[in-house]
């Protein structure tokens, strides 16, 4: 940990969000590992949403045409090779597992972000834990939250769903990421004329940890109804709500038997 200001880094929404769940000193995961990575599957979803490859049309995602240039192509190459289309959360359900989440995680490796530890011991495999290397990309993370947290204004607007309509993907593929597109394409936590909101890629981190119940972890004192505003509708946030929900009573079940 240092004491300088955090330098911004570009992370996907993937990586920020696993290196926000992963303990610093011991590279253990925050959260369960099943939210972990079913919030990772949402994470990628919302990520392919936000450069404005993917859309919500009614209860579907769907490919846009656009063609970003993205570490997750082989996911939206998923995506568009689907005959039939699939449900956020049945999407999510897909995309999760420990081959993503280890692929994002020695991504943050081979740029020197987190360190890959824990090999073969004494004939036995351990499994592999990621420490914080370099601590700026998270502090830079962690600063952009907060902010926006505070500053989160009171009338924010639902997020735009990508309807069929669809103003959604033609004002992303506009541009060359989720800061290029206008007002209109906005994605999570799209604000009413004259006010000011945190940057679409925050707002849909925040939606994602508290999704998966990180963010009262790392912001207790983080005031939740403003959290909510920020993160309401964003559908693959919802999608993972609704996946975790799931799981837990495919669980509960399962104990009863």
């Amino acid at each position: 940990m240092n004491a300088e200001t955090p330098q911004a880094v570009e992370l996907s929404l993937p990586q920020a969000f696993l290196l926000l769940a992963t303990d610093d000193k011991d590279g253990k995961p925050e959260v369960p590992v099943f939210a972990l990575r079913t919030t990772v599957a949402g994470a990628i979803l919302a990520e392919l949403d936000l450069v404005g490859a993917i859309e919500l049309q009614g209860k579907h995602v769907r490919a846009t045409g656009a063609t970003p240039d993205t570490e997750l192509q082989h996911e939206l190459e998923l995506i568009r090779g689907k005959s039939r289309p699939h449900s956020a959360r049945r999407w999510v359900s897909m995309l999760e597992g420990r081959a993503q989440t280890q692929r994002i995680y020695e991504q943050m490796a081979s740029a020197g972000i987190v360190e890959h530890v824990g090999e073969k011991h004494l004939g036995r495999f351990r499994a592999a834990r990621y420490p914080e290397k370099d601590h700026a990309p998270e502090a830079a993370l962690l600063e952009k939250i907060r902010t926006a947290l505070r500053a989160a204004p009171s009338n924010l607007q639902p997020p735009d769903t990508g309807a069929a309509e669809g103003g959604g993907a033609e004002g992303a593929a506009a541009g060359t990421g989720p800061e290029a597109a206008g007002p209109e394409a906005a994605k999570p936590g799209t604000t009413k004329p004259g006010t000011t909101a945190p940057e679409a890629r925050t707002i849909a981190l925040i939606a994602l940890m508290q999704a998966a119940g990180l963010l009262g972890k790392l912001f207790p004192e983080a005031d939740r109804v403003r959290a909510s505003e920020l993160a309401k509708d964003y559908w693959p946030s919802r999608a993972v709500e609704d996946e975790l929900r799931m799981i837990r009573l495919a669980e509960e079940e399962a104990a009863t038997l």
